[in-house]
């Protein structure tokens, strides 16, 4: 166990905000608003950061032969907007649609033609990304996720599982 209090609120996902002590949740959600992946970090912390993380956590069973763990396609928001998980996307060979950031927009628009092009973004398909937050919304139903009560992380963990397996039976 780690000493000191700093090291132990790192791993127990308790981070300082503006509102206290946070715990965020980072999620992959199948196509119908169901979670595939969970991960759970200090409140602090970007969710570019840990795209990779969720992927791995990604394994879905076949019939026949090994867990599919790699999705056809990532619908994300602008919090992913960033080279790093586009590349990581791109070597993964995930298809997504992530929106550009507003300052990413203009920076292209400055280098004039030396910008590049803009990355692919289908509006069709980035409507799916509701299923996602539809998804949180049902997590949060669960008053134990929404407001985290467990002093542990790994408590908080177990009922966020509980609770997505509860969705998938539904």
């Amino acid at each position: 166990m780690p000493k000191g209090g700093e090291a132990l609120l790192d791993c127990e996902a308790l981070g300082r905000s503006r509102g206290g002590f946070t715990t965020k949740l980072h999620l992959a959600f199948e196509g119908r608003g169901r979670p595939l992946a969970v991960r759970v970090t200090e409140g602090q912390r970007h969710e570019s950061t840990q795209l990779e993380a969720v992927l791995d956590g990604i394994r879905v069973p076949q019939p026949r032969g090994r867990p599919r763990k790699r999705p056809e396609q990532l619908a994300g928001d602008r919090g992913y907007s960033y080279p790093r998980c586009r590349a990581t996307l791109r070597r993964r060979g995930i298809r997504h649609v992530i929106p550009e950031r507003k300052d990413q927009k203009e920076q292209r628009a400055a280098k004039g033609r030396r910008g590049g092009r803009p990355p692919r973004f289908d509006a069709a398909v980035y409507r799916l990304r509701s299923w996602a937050e539809r998804g949180v919304g049902r997590l949060k139903q669960w008053r134990r996720v929404a407001t985290r009560y467990e002093k542990r992380a790994g408590n908080y963990l177990a009922i966020v599982h509980l609770a997505a397996i509860i969705l998938w039976l539904k």
